[in-house]
């Protein structure tokens, strides 16, 4: 009885784990397996991955946007940054695209369907004012609307029901790479001085602070990361959940793509 008393409560529930590795198997597969295994990146909050000096909001954003379209993959992709004003004016409709075979990498093949007054549409990112001065938020912010953009174009129905597609969006950004980027944005401690806190200023996140960092550790297993690279770069708090996901995928046999996908 006292050892089931001392007991460590596991990270999640066994329905919520199950659905994580089923949603992350299928971001795989329908986003480009290839790419995963061979160029994807784990993305760390550090100058190394967001290098340069602006002088502007402008260019800031737009340096952002520009490496977190290749870090995603999409840099191929027709889309365009807009300030909030101008994407408020845009209309809301998606562009009919075509791909040859992948979604993402720098060879990929993609054919406009559709014209608007003689010119291919293009997929429209904005950007929050607030997040200038929280970078995270600002990179996970513009993430969400790129995974959001390719489950449009996905070939088989999210695993559940579509209307888990918020939380897919966030577990699709983790196989894109930002899963430590998503899980250090993922709460906002509201303490503190008033003005230190501005709400406006966090991402909205659609999973919660524990199912993203399992999901991070589902992206660094299918990748063999050690968590030395993983751990320093994630919030204080965040570190012994990020831990105890992976030992408790090691326990489940879960300690590659393989084994993840024989767990379904």
């Amino acid at each position: 009885m006292l050892a089931s008393l001392f007991k460590p409560s596991p990270l999640l529930d066994a329905d919520s784990k199950q659905w994580l590795i089923d949603t992350f198997i299928w971001a795989v597969e329908n986003f480009g397996e290839s790419y995963f295994k061979e160029q994807s990146q784990l993305i760390l909050p550090t100058n190394t991955f967001y290098p340069g000096k602006v002088s502007s909001i402008e260019e800031m954003t737009q340096l952002v946007f520009r490496n977190t379209l290749d870090y995603a993959g999409m840099q191929d992709w027709p889309i365009s940054l807009y300030s909030p004003e101008q994407f408020a004016q845009l209309p809301n409709i998606m562009p009919q695209l075509g791909f040859t075979d992948a979604l993402r990498g720098n060879d990929i093949q993609v054919s406009h369907n559709d014209y608007q007054q003689g010119s291919a549409m293009r997929i429209p990112l904005s950007f929050n004012p607030q997040q200038i001065n929280q970078p995270q938020d600002l990179v996970a912010t513009m993430v969400q609307q790129l995974s959001a953009a390719l489950i449009q174009y996905r070939k088989s129905p999210i695993p559940g029901s579509e209307k888990l597609a918020p939380q897919a969006v966030d577990v699709v950004a983790s196989v894109m790479g930002f899963g430590v980027i998503f899980a250090n944005t993922a709460y906002q401690f509201k303490g503190g001085c008033g003005s230190c806190y501005n709400k406006m200023a966090n991402r909205q996140a659609s999973l919660p602070e524990a199912d993203t960092v399992f999901t991070l550790a589902l992206y660094c297993v299918a990748k063999g990361i050690d968590k030395k690279h993983v751990v320093p770069h994630l919030k204080s708090h965040l570190r012994g959940h990020y831990k105890k996901a992976i030992k408790e995928l090691s326990k489940d046999g879960i300690n590659d793509l393989a084994s993840m996908k024989l767990h379904r």
